[in-house]
């Protein structure tokens, strides 16, 4: 519709001046002695225009042929630029399908024609990461920050999660320490960092960690909890050895982060040592606020200096939980230590009843041994050993 417009346009004007011509008189006179050239007004304004378009077109035509390498010279380097641009493109797409391989090779096309050579080293190195080619690898990783120092941090956050996939966790900190003195830590540094550190046995760091990053509320309550837990438990492990300091340190833990778990590490650590009063203490406390069957079967190997308390306390809770087996056991195991042959053999029996586990098939055996009835012993130590085979 626009062409259609301007050629009756152009039909107008050149009507209009043909109208104009119509009535101009004028004439040119041009002398050359000994010529004398007399053309009229409206021919010769029309043989400069025509004059004037030819030396134009002729003017551009030279400049296009004189241009004319330069302009191939920039065709190319177009070419080349859309073509880099599409290795690029294709590196990306192939690295996100998992064609890891075809993705290091387009990476490799971009970076080699200057095509954002920085993200393009980074991903031939996760490509490199994804087929388990530690030399290339380290060769890209090295490529990273020389096309793009802004690439830095990137570089610095695979080369961390390189090191914690292989197992190098020292290797992994320390570049997120560096990652840190250029950008600080964001969300997914401190996640990467909290697996450097599980790696590391970092146990206090770990616990600062997740707190942290459960804060942030970029960890769940339920995984964080799990993790907070195992570091407390290897803290627990490696002061077990003196119980003063493990003292100190269960005092700090918060209430919100002991669970039944943490307190069987502890009661094993104390018990290990000879420290079944505070066994005792530990177990009651967890177990008059959260029931764990687990918890109760290892109270049936505290030893401390009342065990008449502690039967007393566990018949308290057998109201509550009739039918836990395990909590039958530890009463057996109690009353067998307090020399209740018959109160011992009642509850084990009802344990049996409810489960049939080796460790009271044992306890019955030793019992029956220990009061001189042999002939009953030996079939729970075959039943025993059956559940063994």
């Amino acid at each position: 519709m626009r062409g259609l417009l301007w050629l009756l346009a152009l039909f107008a004007l050149a009507v209009g001046i043909s109208l104009a011509a119509r009535f101009n008189d004028g004439y040119l006179l041009l002398v050359v002695p000994p010529y004398r050239i007399e053309v009229a007004l409206t021919l010769a304004i029309f043989l400069f225009f025509a004059a004037f378009v030819l030396l134009y077109a002729l003017l551009h035509a030279i400049g296009l042929t004189l241009s004319l390498p330069n302009r191939v010279s920039a065709f190319r380097a177009r070419r080349r630029r859309e073509k880099a641009a599409a290795s690029f493109h294709e590196a990306v797409r192939l690295l996100f399908e998992g064609r890891f391989t075809q993705a290091l090779s387009k990476a490799a096309e971009a970076y080699t024609t200057g095509q954002s050579p920085g993200m393009a080293a980074l991903i031939a190195a996760r490509a490199a990461q994804r087929l388990r080619e530690p030399e290339k690898e380290k060769e890209w990783l090295d490529r990273v920050s020389v096309g793009d120092r802004k690439l830095e941090p990137a570089r610095l956050m695979l080369q961390a999660e390189i090191a914690i996939d292989r197992g190098q966790f020292q290797d992994a900190t320390a570049a997120l320490h560096d990652l840190q003195n250029l950008t600080g830590r964001h969300i997914a540094a401190l996640r990467l960092e909290l697996r450097a550190q599980q790696g590391c046995g970092n146990w206090q760091e770990v616990l600062r960690l997740a707190r942290l990053l459960e804060k942030r509320e970029a960890l769940l309550p339920e995984p964080a909890q799990e993790i907070k837990t195992k570091a407390h438990q290897e803290n627990i492990r490696q002061l077990q050895s003196d119980k003063s300091q493990l003292l100190d340190y269960l005092r700090q833990v918060p209430a919100r982060e002991r669970s039944p778990r943490l307190t069987y590490t502890s009661a094993e650590a104390f018990l290990e040592h000879g420290a079944d009063d505070e066994a005792q203490r530990l177990i009651e406390k967890q177990l008059d606020t959260q029931w764990d069957s687990a918890l109760v079967q290892l109270y049936g190997q505290v030893r401390g200096s009342d065990l008449t308390s502690c039967i007393a306390r566990a018949e308290k809770w057998l109201p509550q939980h009739p039918d836990d087996p395990r909590l039958l056991l530890t009463l057996g195991r109690l009353c067998v230590a307090q020399r209740l042959w018959g109160k011992a053999q009642i509850y084990l029996e009802a344990s049996l009843s409810l489960h049939d586990q080796r460790a009271v098939r044992l306890e019955l055996a030793r019992l029956f041994e220990r009061t001189e009835r042999s002939d009953e012993a030996m079939p729970h130590y075959r039943a025993a050993a059956e559940q063994v085979a």
